[in-house]
Parts: C-alpha cells; sequence; structure tokens
C-alpha cells in the first residue's frame, strides 16, 4: 500500500530533478552563446541551488524513517509462513485445456469434494473493479516542468553590455566640436585655430517592474512551487520589457539607410550591409564593433541565401536553423547578426556600432513582503533601466521589401 512519506519523498526527488534541469538550461544557453552567465541568470541558479540544499535537508529523516519501515515489513514476510491458519485451497481457478475441464466435471458428476470446488471457483461471477469505482483513491497527477514559452535571453542587451546605472539622472559628455589643425600658409603665418566643444547629453533612468499578490495556501498546496514560477516568469518578463525597449528606441532613432530589393540575392544584401557599414564607420570612426540586428521574420530573407553548406568564395558561413533561437546566429561579411524579438514591425534590421549605443541597468531584483490580513505574500520584481544613443548616424536602419 502506498504511504504519504513514499509520496513526499518522490515529491521532493521531483523537485530536486525539476530544479537541477532548470539549472541545466540556464547553463546550455549561456554556452551555446559562448558567455557567462549574467546576473538574473546568477541569482536563478542560487535560487534553486538553496532549494535543493533545503530539500536534501528534509528528505533525511525521511528516508531514515522509511528505511526502518521497510526492514520491518521484510522481517514480518520472513515470518507469515510460520502465522497462518494452514488453509492451502486454491483461492483461484483457471483451467490449462478444454480436456482438463471435462475431466473436473466427470469427477464432480462422481462426487469429488475438490473438483466441485474448483468448479464452483472457476464458475463464481467476480465483480470487476476499475478506476471508475474508486475516483477518490486516484491523485491527480502533475508532471513538471512547467511548459513556459519565453525567452530571456536580451540578446540586442547583451551585445552591448549593459552598464551599471549610477542614479536616476546623469549626464554623458559628448564632443560636438572638434580642435582644428591645417596646414600653414606662410612661414610666420598663424595656424588654424578651433576651439573644442564638449556638450552633456543628459540621461534619465525609468523604472520597469511588476507585481503579483500570492496566496499563502498557494504557496504551501502547489507542487511546482508557485513561488519561484511566480518570480522567474517576472523576470523573464522585465528582460523581454528591456529589451524591447532598448531595440525601438535605438530603431526609431536610427539613420534610414540602404534599402534590400524585395526579391534579393546574397550579393544585394551583402551589399546593403557593406553601405550601411561605411554610413557608420563614417559616424564612429571606426570605434566599437559592428552588428546587424534583425527581427525574426528576417532570417526567411537572410538564412536561404546564405547556406551553411560549403561556402567556398561566399560572403557568409551561412545560418543553420538547427540553431535558431534568440542572439548571434551567423554573421554577412564578417558583420556578426543578431535576432531578437524586441521589435514591434515585422521585417526590421539596423546596422549599428557599439560606440554609438549604450544601455544601463541597476537591476532590483525580487521583493517580498507579506499581508498577514488576507495570508497573502506580495512579490515583486523591478530594476532601473535606460538606453542611450550617442550618435544616431552610427545607429543605420536598413529597409526590408
Amino acid at each position: 500500500m502506498a504511504r504519504q512519506t513514499d509520496a513526499m519523498l518522490a515529491r521532493y526527488v521531483g523537485e530536486i530533478e525539476e530544479r537541477q534541469t532548470f539549472i541545466d538550461g540556464l547553463v546550455e544557453a549561456a554556452q551555446n552563446e559562448e558567455r557567462d552567465l549574467n546576473e538574473q541568470e546568477l541569482e536563478l541558479v542560487t535560487r534553486a541551488r538553496d532549494r535543493i540544499g533545503t530539500v536534501n535537508g528534509l528528505m533525511a529523516p525521511l528516508e531514515e524513517a522509511r528505511r526502518i519501515s521497510g526492514d520491518s515489513a521484510e522481517r514480518i514476510a520472513q515470518l507469515a509462513k510460520f502465522m497462518g491458519d494452514g488453509d492451502d485451497k486454491p483461492r483461484k481457478m483457471e483451467y490449462r485445456s478444454a480436456g482438463e475441464y471435462v475431466l473436473d466435471r466427470w469427477r464432480a458428476g462422481l462426487g469429488m469434494d475438490e473438483a466441485v470446488h474448483r468448479l464452483d471457483l472457476y464458475h463464481r461471477a467476480a465483480a470487476h473493479q476499475t478506476t471508475a469505482d474508486n475516483p477518490g483513491l486516484l491523485p491527480t497527477e502533475i508532471l513538471g516542468p512547467v511548459v513556459n514559452f519565453i525567452d530571456a535571453a536580451r540578446p540586442m542587451v547583451a551585445a552591448l553590455g549593459p552598464r551599471q546605472l549610477p542614479n536616476g539622472s546623469w549626464s554623458r559628455p559628448r564632443v560636438t566640436q572638434h580642435t582644428q589643425v591645417g596646414a600653414q600658409s606662410a612661414e610666420k603665418a598663424e595656424l588654424p585655430s578651433r576651439k573644442m566643444v564638449i556638450s552633456k547629453v543628459p540621461v534619465t533612468a525609468k523604472t520597469l517592474g511588476g507585481y503579483v499578490n500570492v496566496s499563502r495556501q498557494d504557496i504551501d498546496w502547489t507542487q511546482p512551487a508557485i513561488m519561484d514560477i511566480v518570480i522567474n516568469d517576472l523576470a523573464a518578463e522585465y528582460a523581454l520589457v528591456s529589451e524591447a525597449d532598448a531595440v525601438q528606441a535605438f530603431y526609431t532613432g536610427a539613420t534610414a539607410g540602404p534599402t534590400i530589393p524585395a526579391t534579393p540575392n546574397g550579393d544585394a544584401v551583402a551589399a546593403a550591409l557593406w553601405t550601411a557599414a561605411g554610413q557608420v564607420y563614417t559616424a564612429t570612426k571606426g570605434q566599437g564593433r559592428l552588428l546587424a540586428v534583425a527581427s525574426p521574420d528576417v532570417l526567411g530573407i537572410l538564412g536561404p541565401l546564405f547556406a551553411p553548406i560549403n561556402p567556398v568564395d561566399a560572403q557568409s558561413y551561412g545560418f543553420n536553423a538547427a540553431t535558431y533561437g534568440q542572439g548571434a546566429l551567423g554573421a554577412i561579411s564578417g558583420i556578426t547578426v543578431i535576432v531578437t524579438g524586441g521589435f514591434a514591425a515585422a521585417k526590421s534590421l539596423m546596422v549599428l556600432s557599439s560606440a554609438a549605443a549604450e544601455v544601463y541597468e541597476d537591476r532590483v531584483g525580487s521583493l517580498q513582503v507579506v499581508e498577514p490580513s488576507v495570508l497573502g505574500v506580495q512579490v515583486a520584481y523591478a530594476g532601473y533601466f535606460t538606453e542611450l544613443i550617442m550618435e544616431p548616424l552610427g545607429i543605420i536602419k536598413v529597409t526590408v521589401t
């Protein structure tokens, strides 16, 4: 018979497997992108690790009690043969052949008690017990982990590298007029002279966050635990909103550039990216890393034009659909192509220098407060985030027709 101790141990083992799978998923995503775990991911790994340690501690006394119970049951089973009533009559009868059945019918007609008993067992109408007769004994099983289609990778923000946000408002210095150097018109003639002007680019951080009020019953009775699921989902939604905020700001503030025709070939796409790269270089003088950022549907254009099969003398080493996901998926003419879901419009593509765009962040993380009057726990997740365009001419919008 199933014991509640076994059920609780099984639940703990399932929770450990679930949290280890979650940690493995975070590590695998970072490894696939050849990067370290970011602050959000390290926070989630730490929470999962601490919970695994707590569950292991809870399992220890239950395992010892179950071992003692199992040893006792084994001893009783060994003594059972000395505790019976000696009744060796069969309680169930199955004939191996029709001839054996006919022979017992003949013996019963002669008055043999054993044959009569066997026939009585064979013909006795059995009441069939099914699961429909005992629904109260059938628990509703939940097979974890919870399916949740959300990608919190923040490829655009990760590519730029978020900087520490100093406070709510500050300024970034930017040179708006350089000094001047030129040829001397004649001996003892005055050289060119021009003052240097450094202006301030004002920056104001915004607060991104959300909260949920969870009942104490929901926290205590759910499996997998609802609180971790809610916090992880809030963190993922924060990542999505901050990624979209940065991507849309850069795309809106970008400078119009080349156009990819409606029926392009590889050379046409490469030419458009080269043209955009030239514009970016003119604005940033080669500073920063050159990136191409695209919405997911642009893959339907780029992918088929740059196959990953034997790309000899090609503009790209190719795109592989098997590695699909938000992040760096390939390169064209050496320009890394990053795919992100942060664009609001379809067929969006821009080429930029990491020196022309910056992101700043100070993540608050999760906050909790107990509401005793309603037996609830209010949990929130927030952070301070802002993006900054240092040079609009260093972000080029490529039109995809």
